[in-house]
């Protein structure tokens, strides 16, 4: 039975959900929602009874100490409300958790119960992939759904991807049956640096649910971490001139396909929100708040985000990347052996999915799951569903 006690009655809400694990590559769909639940100050409501759905040998609960006592904090799924001030209010519903480890089809059914009682009126599931694109350019982030009407009203993607899933995929196709309308946001993460955090590709993902559900976001800190991010990226490119031939490659690729987008439709839309930004939109002087006037919609409750600095090392690709069919290829020195249970070790990728085309003369580079860079340079599979 679900229990919604002290939640009051929510102003046109939407559902914004991510999952560590599978569809999480570089933690930047997971942190995206969690940047969402700080600054607007989101409490917790709900939690998924963790027997129901999890392996503790696989998701591991953790011990800590509060004022001297052992406390636990197992791994399961939440969920919070917050409210977006402004002219024209509205609430958000944050589901925020890892993939389960078992009874998919009772996980979704359990959210989409939610869903119901809360009136929500829009799911929009954030995943993370990696994928055959140059850090030195903007993220792609592609936008799908398996409803043609929402593809055509919204302008996104239909469909039509074919082969394993995770979790976004079964949660959006729980939605498309149940008559709830869904879509999905996915960021293409470098695979030559994919270990989290990734601040870039999750301001990408929160810049593209703010067009989405045209709503203000406060980025706070990210668009720092972002830079700072790239910079740290550059410098250790630069100091492999095999890896820096090889991002210069996907450059060259990038900028090839997306010449005639650069030139009209792209910069329209990031001029739009320059505008939106600039003029003051729902959310602005909210500083991290719920409401304009500082005062949450529920209370604080801590969050967390991505961490600001250089990412971990990113050495050239082996020439062995993509050979085995479910795990990433080692892709910088010292990586540490992934043992059963982790969840590093798959992120973003489908199991089987063959090698990606790369650009002539470029290094090998790792299998992609589902890449949502449609116009990179490897032929990949639609990613509405892995």
């Amino acid at each position: 039975m679900i229990e919604l006690e002290g939640v009051p009655e929510l102003i046109d809400p939407v559902m914004v959900a991510a999952f560590e694990g599978w569809n999480d590559a570089g933690d930047a769909a997971s942190t995206a929602v969690a940047h969402l639940d700080k600054e607007w100050k989101g409490e917790v409501f709900a939690a998924l009874d963790a027997e129901d759905y999890y392996d503790f040998q696989v998701n591991r609960p953790t011990v800590w100490l509060d004022g001297g006592v052992r406390k636990i904090t197992w791994p399961t799924t939440r969920l919070s409300v917050v409210r977006v001030g402004g002219d024209k209010p509205r609430d958000l519903v944050l589901v925020r958790g890892i993939e389960p480890s078992m009874r998919w089809r009772s996980f979704c059914n359990e959210l989409l119960g939610f869903a119901h009682e809360l009136g929500v009126e829009l799911v929009v599931i954030m995943g993370a992939l990696l994928g055959d694109t140059p850090h030195t350019r903007p993220v792609p982030v592609s936008g799908v759904t398996s409803d043609a009407d929402l593809a055509r009203t919204m302008d996104l993607e239909e469909t039509k991807y074919e082969g394993p899933t995770g979790i976004v995929g079964i949660l959006q196709e729980a939605c498309t049956h149940a008559g709830v309308p869904a879509v999905s946001l996915w960021a293409a993460v470098p695979h030559y640096v994919s270990q989290p955090p990734n601040p870039k590709a999750t301001l990408a993902l929160l810049n593209r649910l703010e067009d989405l559900i045209d709503l203000r976001i406060p980025l706070g800190e990210l668009p720092e971490d972002a830079r700072a991010w790239q910079l740290g990226v550059d410098q250790l490119a630069a100091e492999d001139s095999e890896v820096a031939e090889y991002v210069q490659t996907l450059e060259e690729a990038r900028d090839t396909a997306e010449l005639p987008e650069a030139s009209g439709e792209a910069i329209a839309r990031e001029f739009e929100r320059y505008l939106r930004r600039r003029d003051g939109g729902p959310a602005a002087g909210s500083g991290g708040h719920a409401t304009e006037s500082g005062e949450s919609y529920l209370r604080d409750t801590p969050g967390t985000t991505g961490g600001r600095g250089r990412p971990p090392m990113a050495q050239r690709p082996e020439s062995d990347a993509g050979q085995d069919g479910g795990s990433d290829a080692e892709l910088r020195k010292g990586t540490d052996e992934t043992a059963g249970g982790t969840r590093s070790d798959t992120r973003g990728r489908a199991p089987g999915s063959g090698d990606s085309p790369r650009p002539s003369g470029a290094p090998d580079a790792p299998e992609t799951s589902d890449p949502s860079d449609a116009s990179g340079p490897s032929d990949t599979s639609d990613p509405s569903e892995d």
